[in-house]
């Protein structure tokens, strides 16, 4: 009896065995097989783009193993090196160790190109032509097209200006706002705004308070944007962060002892209007937020100025402002057809780009000094500042990395410059798509920064 118990548990045991090959070989093909539909999906025959993205992001999830065994070196001494092979052979040599002692690709798949900008050729690349989400690095690419089509002095308006005329203490007529999509107005602006209309000497306006919110169209929302997300306000005029400018404008005029006797309401500022006040506010200004601490807001502010110096007299949308960053896709050679723009933070379900197309953007800007000297300063720091504040706080990359990050699910994602230790200078852009845990993401890329900068 004993024996036939221990002859049955064998042929169990074998069985489990012979059953594991087949059970990992099926799990692969299967990822094999997802990541392959995604992109079909995405181009088709002649080359337009199909913004249907819900399969790319959530393919692999499900089966996303354990990333805890991940975890970076925060100065990268555990990554491998050998002294015995020359530049830039040693680079690729750590890189590909890198994957080899990473899990998280049993279940995720990554785009990334590594480009030598000193020798002017590519060091690495894994899937650098495969369309992925960008999250927020495609602030990146927003920021290049800007500095580019507006140029670095570039200011954003809010103008505000009367009609009629001004009768003892009385202004007969009424107040105009045109909103710019200025992010930064908040209450010293309003102040502001409301000291400017108590110098022309008035306590009383016989007429009404109108908003001119026709730089762009009534859409609040961007495309392909999650309901549950905390998505910015796509509007004009701000105060804030919110639609709040008429509301606290009105207040202050009351605290200046200024009484408006009719209401409140949107309307466009007429040609012939005598300009009271202006804020001004350097593109640059805005640029630096945008980037180093990744604002959606002040992001697509960006993108809708670049959307209505395309819209010329018409109301800006984000077709416009697609159609400023794709004139620079060409520019770098690309089709624009081949990739799709939806808005100007990253935060669009619809965005799809690829990470050799961040590198392009990334090799424009250094070819272009303007754009290059001025963006540098807002990208953030590695272990210093915005984003990357707590990431590479020791080790080579350590003040060295001037990067993008981005983050939505599923998706993280850097792009930027750096240092390697014989001085040639990098751009990179590393995509992770289908991961459960961003910090996997992020421990990955920062150990191939690591291994760059050695």
């Amino acid at each position: 009896m004993k024996k036939r118990k221990l002859f049955a548990s064998g042929i169990i045991s074998l069985a489990a065995l012979l059953l594991l090959p087949m059970y990992a070989t099926d799990e692969v093909t299967h990822c094999a097989f997802a990541q392959e539909t995604c992109l079909n999906e995405i181009i088709n025959d002649d080359d337009t783009v199909i913004v249907d993205t819900v399969d790319v992001d959530t393919m692999t999830i499900g089966i996303q193993q354990n990333d805890s065994t991940d975890e970076a070196s925060d100065d990268g001494d555990d990554i491998d090196d050998d002294e015995d092979l020359p530049w830039p052979e040693n680079v690729r040599h750590r890189i590909e160790k890198i994957f080899d002692n990473t899990t998280i690709f049993n279940t995720s798949m990554v785009g990334m190109k590594i480009y030598d900008l000193t020798a002017d050729s590519t060091i690495y690349e894994r899937n650098a032509s495969q369309l992925m989400r960008p999250a927020s690095t495609l602030k990146m690419m927003v920021a290049v097209t800007a500095i580019d089509r507006l140029g670095a002095g570039y200011e954003l308006k809010t103008r505000m200006a009367y009609t009629g005329r001004t009768d003892s203490l009385t202004l007969r007529g009424n107040l105009y706002v045109k909103g710019g999509f200025d992010p930064t107005i908040g209450s010293d602006d309003i102040a502001e705004f409301a000291d400017s209309v108590k110098a022309l000497g008035i306590d009383t306006i016989d007429g009404n308070i109108y908003l001119d919110l026709t730089m762009k169209d009534k859409d609040r929302l961007g495309e392909g944007w999650c309901w549950d997300d905390d998505n910015p306000v796509l509007s004009p005029l701000l105060a804030g962060r919110k639609e709040e400018f008429g509301e606290r404008l009105q207040r202050k005029l009351r605290q200046n002892g200024i009484t408006v006797t009719g209401t409140c309401s949107n309307g466009s500022m007429p040609s012939g209007a005598h300009t009271l006040y202006i804020k001004r506010t350097p593109l640059l200004e805005v640029m630096r937020r945008q980037l180093k601490r990744s604002d959606n807001l002040y992001s697509e502010a960006i993108f809708y100025q670049l959307a209505a110096e395309v819209a010329g007299r018409n109301t800006a949308s984000a077709r416009h402002g697609r159609q400023a960053v794709n004139a620079i896709i060409s520019k770098v050679g690309r089709r624009p057809s081949a990739y799709y723009i939806a808005d100007g933070s990253g935060l669009s379900l619809y965005n799809y780009v690829s990470p050799e197309l961040e590198v392009d953007f990334l090799r424009y800007a250094y070819r272009h000094p303007e754009i290059y000297d001025n963006m540098l300063p807002c990208l953030p720091i590695a272990g210093v500042d915005g984003t990357l504040s707590k990431r590479m706080r020791k080790g080579a990359a350590h003040e060295n990395v001037k990067a993008k990050t981005g983050t939505v699910t599923g998706v993280s994602s850097l792009a930027g410059y750096l240092t390697t230790a014989n001085g040639h200078r990098i751009c990179f852009s590393i995509i992770n798509m289908g991961i459960r845990h961003s910090s996997s993401g992020r421990n990955f890329q920062d150990k191939v920064c690591q291994a760059l900068c050695k």
